[in-house]
């Protein structure tokens, strides 16, 4: 149980002693009363808004009953004193034990303080990358990826059963390209001068392999063959190899997911008729006229019936083809097949979208709406593009010219800490650059560094401690004072952020958190320089300094589990 927790259940244990005491209505509502730090922290250690919020319902004013509630919480020994601010607020002001004993608690709990039950075991399923199988995974792709990932962890962490899923968009146009292009690179492997590449296929080398394996497998067979006969074939040998390639490629990062589902497979499986007749019995699909396109005249547009989604019932502008004129399904209507056998395994659905997928949100969250109830819980994260610098120059990047910075390439240079904490040190949806030089450099404005380095220089005390015979201890906690109290208070915000961060589905929130903590502890830690008797490491003093350790480790265990989150190795070195 959190220190904030724990004092809800003060609050709530305050209420219903002034209940039974005729104070409160029985039936009185408590939904919406916090317990939260201040937003100022002078103004107290934490604060509650019971008054506000229950003024109403028990016809009173809320300053009124905020002096009722508050000499109910100042019986409680933790706490020194309940302050009523403005309106009504009531701040609280704990006792040095009180957080000692939050202390203990992260000692206690280790790799799994800040791990809450928030999501009950409910299963949230998150799609994320879901790259079309062309071609190996490139910056372009990167920051959904570790945004996606990371979100996983963090609701497995605050409670969720999660599964990781790549949607294979391997039904397109885009793979019968990728087909044209392996087969003339397997003929090229047969020994056929191909020379430049044709406009409009994939010319990137990374197709070189696939070629010698399809000349190895299937000799000259294919050489000559009409497309017709090795179309399909190849298709299937192309984007298996791909999403071999893409499976390494995110392996780089740690990626790894639970669930490839196919887009072709929906279709052999007819699930896309499944949906429709779904959507179909309850009048939610039927068969009508879309408006002409603005600009258009019946002199140039034929108007087709088509099966259409009644998407303005939820929201949408217009209703939505299903299917295209010549039966074909249109990618909406795949989209809601997916999504329909998505839902059949999962409570909640997340998708992490490129913003360039922005308009098509409205439509695909009425779709599940309708297959699922209003109720559904379905949410798609949008993730700006990253503008990759090389010696301050834009990097433009082009799958069909070869031209792009693979995932591979950024990984080798700066590693898998620098990229994954990168992509999180901006809210999804905002821009950001990606600077070479920036996500490596050792200095107090590379978060990357410096939270890993807060981690490392707290494993380097223990080190050194330990060859001295200093182990941490809780036995004189008693003797740590205001600086270090501040320092638990911030570790203390630990599980808070974890839950507030699942809840609002960003785990950018953690990488901020992780800067901040980081930050106390390092100006902790300078305090020594100009005060020696503010050093955690005192020859002279074994009580405190066994006590200041103890703080130290425990930080460095709350650094560790914020990184676990993000996929980030907590550095012991550096």
């Amino acid at each position: 149980m959190t220190i904030y927790s724990r004092f809800a259940a003060h609050v709530d244990s305050a209420l219903d002693a002034l209940v039974a005491a005729g104070e409160l209505p029985a039936q009185t509502v408590r939904a919406g009363v916090t317990v939260e730090p201040p937003r100022d922290a002078a103004h107290g250690d934490l604060a509650t808004n019971a008054a506000m919020v229950l003024a109403r319902q028990a016809k009173t004013n809320p300053r009124a009953l905020a002096v009722q509630i508050a000499a109910e919480l100042e019986k409680i020994e933790e706490v020194k004193a309940a302050e009523i601010a403005g309106p009504g607020f009531i701040n609280l002001r704990l006792s040095d034990s009180c957080w000692i004993a939050g202390l203990a608690e992260i000692a206690r709990l280790g790799p799994d303080y800040g791990r809450s039950d928030m999501g009950a075991g409910r299963t949230v399923n998150v799609e994320y990358v879901s790259a079309n199988p062309t071609g190996p995974m490139h910056m372009g792709h990167v920051r959904g990826a570790v945004v996606g990932d990371a979100l996983a962890s963090l609701l497995e962490f605050a409670g969720h059963k999660v599964v990781r899923e790549y949607y294979i968009n391997d039904a397109g146009g885009q793979v019968d390209t990728l087909a044209r292009s392996a087969h003339l690179r397997y003929r090229e492997a047969l020994g056929e001068d191909i020379g430049a590449i044709p406009e409009g296929l994939y010319p990137g080398d990374y197709l070189v392999p696939t070629g010698v394996r399809l000349a190895e497998k299937f000799g000259d067979a294919y050489k000559d063959a009409n497309e017709s006969e090795w179309l399909v074939l190849f298709r299937e040998e192309a984007v298996n190899d791909m999403m071999d390639m893409i499976r390494a490629d995110l392996a780089l990062l740690g990626i790894v997911h639970d669930e490839f589902a196919s887009e072709a497979q929906l279709h052999v499986e007819g699930k896309a008729e499944a949906a429709e007749a779904e959507l179909r019995s309850r009048d939610l699909v039927y068969d009508g006229i879309l408006e002409a396109p603005k600009g258009k005249t019946l002199n140039d547009w034929e108007p087709v019936e088509l099966p259409l989604f009644r998407s303005t019932k939820f929201g949408d502008d217009q209703d939505r083809p299903i299917r295209k004129s010549d039966g074909k399904w249109t990618y909406f209507g795949a989209d809601l097949a997916y999504h329909f056998q998505k839902l059949q395994n999962a409570d909640e659905l997340i998708d992490i979208w490129g913003a360039d997928h922005a308009g098509t949100v409205k439509r695909i969250k009425a779709a599940v709406a309708a297959l699922a109830g209003e109720d559904a819980k379905f949410d798609v994260k949008l993730v700006q593009m990253v503008k990759l610098l090389r010696d301050g120059e834009p990097i433009k990047m082009s799958k069909r010219s070869g031209t792009f910075v693979t995932l591979k390439e950024v990984v080798d240079e700066v590693g898998k800490d620098a990229v994954r904490f990168t992509m999180l040190t901006r809210k999804a949806d905002a821009q950001m650059e990606f600077d070479f030089a920036k996500v490596v450099e050792a200095s107090r404005d590379n978060p990357v560094f410096y939270v890993q380095y807060a981690h490392a220089r707290i494993q380097s005390m223990l080190r050194k401690a330990a060859a001295d015979g200093i182990t941490p201890s809780d036995t004189h906690l008693d003797t740590l004072g205001a600086e270090e109290i501040a320092l638990i208070q911030q570790a203390a915000q630990f599980p808070r952020i974890v839950e507030s961060a699942a809840q609002s589905r960003e785990p950018h929130r953690i990488a901020f958190y992780l800067n901040d903590l980081s930050a106390a502890f390092h100006g902790f830690y300078n305090l020594g320089n100009d005060r020696p008797e503010k050093r955690i490491l005192m020859a002279d003093n074994a009580e405190m300094t066994a006590a200041r350790l103890f703080l130290a480790q425990n930080i460095g265990q709350t650094i560790a589990n914020g990184l676990a989150i993000m996929g980030v190795e907590a550095a012991n070195e550096m």
